[in-house]
């Protein structure tokens, strides 16, 4: 099996990762259909994003919805993409096994659902379905980076819709441990886009362009407080504002972030470039993930979830639990994600127990390489579902037989 090449694919919500095991990287490609305003007509998959000559007022026809699979019409054309020459291919499923992530707990119309899709559209032959936490989890402890392969790990998910605390314990999920809080990079977006539309700019059309914002500008605050005194003075006491030069796609096909200085006032043409003032929306933004309840979810931030999720673990698993914890998840690449997680759990924990937290270098495409190591190891072969069994017993026996 360790010679076989077979197709991984990370079907997240906003992103999916996908690529044969034998690439050195994934090709990250929009879980989701965009239109343009000024190309209603055209719908535009994955890289095509990059003809579209006017990205303002784009919007998303998303596959998934609060963090499930429901839009099989879109996610079938995005699998046709994916699995096309333009993407990857194209691919033969008679001859490649899949590996696709699911969310956890899934329910069981939707994995009837997209099995049947995999076996009868797509001419699957074998289907491994896992989740995207069990591959973060597989990367860790099998990994080359993994020190005398940890028995426990804690995998911190922070993705699209939610965010998962998972506690692992010698490879399995400890499912009545496993803490979720409604918050990943959607609502993130929409806070900022809110933010943003009250103070300055009415923004709320524009998706694209603020998730962008929100991936350039925003950091982890290390002290809240403090950065909140500091944003509240002026240029140039202020060392947190920024301008983010908007995109106007002729010269400019992303914005930048910019320093506050009178001089940045014109465009290489003569014309004013537009600008929107970034202050405390820099921090404030990400904060929601320690802080639910600032904008009204009554839930634990993310530090409170690792300490609850283990503490609902065996005790004598705890030193391992808190000496393992792995932080993936797009959302996951804010700047100063890693040291405030680490501040904030081990302010929690108790003295005498040792806290490490590990942020991958690419935390989005952390699980995709977990699968492509997965994919070459003997337990992928005992959990691919093949299709003489879906033939023979029918996708209920398969989702009984297979799920964990």
């Amino acid at each position: 099996m360790s010679d076989s090449n077979v197709f991984v694919l990370d079907n997240g919500a906003f992103y999916a990762k996908v690529g044969m095991s034998d690439w050195n990287e994934p090709k990250v490609v929009p879980n989701c259909i965009t239109k343009a305003k000024s190309e209603r007509r055209r719908p535009f998959i994955g890289s095509q994003i990059d003809e579209c000559r006017d990205v303002s007022g784009l919007f998303y026809i998303l596959c998934f919805q609060r963090g499930y699979l429901v839009n099989w019409d879109i996610q079938k054309t995005v699998w046709d993409y994916m699995f096309s020459r333009d993407c990857s291919g194209p691919v033969n499923f008679a001859e490649t096994p899949l590996l696709i992530t699911e969310p956890l707990f899934n329910f069981q119309s939707i994995q009837e659902a997209m099995l049947e899709i995999l076996y009868e559209e797509y001419d699957c032959d074998a289907v491994c379905k896992t989740t995207a936490v069990d591959l973060a989890a597989f990367n860790y402890t099998h990994g080359e980076d993994s020190t005398g392969k940890p028995l426990c790990c804690l995998v911190v998910d922070v993705g699209y819709s939610f965010t998962h605390v998972v506690p692992f314990i010698k490879g399995g999920k400890v499912k009545e441990a496993i803490r979720r809080i409604d918050v990943g990079g959607k609502l993130l977006t929409n806070h900022l886009k809110e933010i943003i539309s009250y103070r300055q700019l009415n923004v709320m059309d524009e998706s694209y362009v603020i998730n962008q914002v929100k991936e350039d500008s925003c950091f982890v605050s290390q002290d809240f407080n403090a950065d909140m005194r500091i944003a509240r003075k002026r240029h140039p006491d202020n060392s947190i504002i920024r301008e983010y030069v908007l995109p106007d796609y002729t010269q400019i096909r992303r914005g930048y972030l910019r320093t506050l200085e009178p001089s940045n006032k014109s465009a290489a043409n003569g014309e004013e470039l537009q600008t929107l003032r970034i202050n405390n929306e820099r921090f404030v933004i990400p904060e929601v993930l320690f802080h639910p309840s600032d904008i009204g979810i009554q839930q634990m931030g993310i530090a409170e979830a690792i300490l609850d999720a283990i503490n609902s673990c065996p005790e004598e698993t705890r030193p391992h639990l808190f000496a393992n914890i792995v932080i993936c998840g797009g959302s996951a690449a804010f700047e100063g994600m890693q040291s405030r997680i680490q501040k904030e759990v081990r302010a929690l924990a108790p003295d005498e127990l040792t806290v490490r937290v590990t942020l991958p270098q690419n935390p989005m495409s952390y699980a995709w390489y977990g699968g492509q190591q997965y994919s070459q190891s003997l337990s992928f072969l005992k959990s691919c579902m093949s299709r003489s069994q879906y033939e023979e017993g029918g996708i209920k026996h398969l989702i009984e037989k297979y799920d964990n």
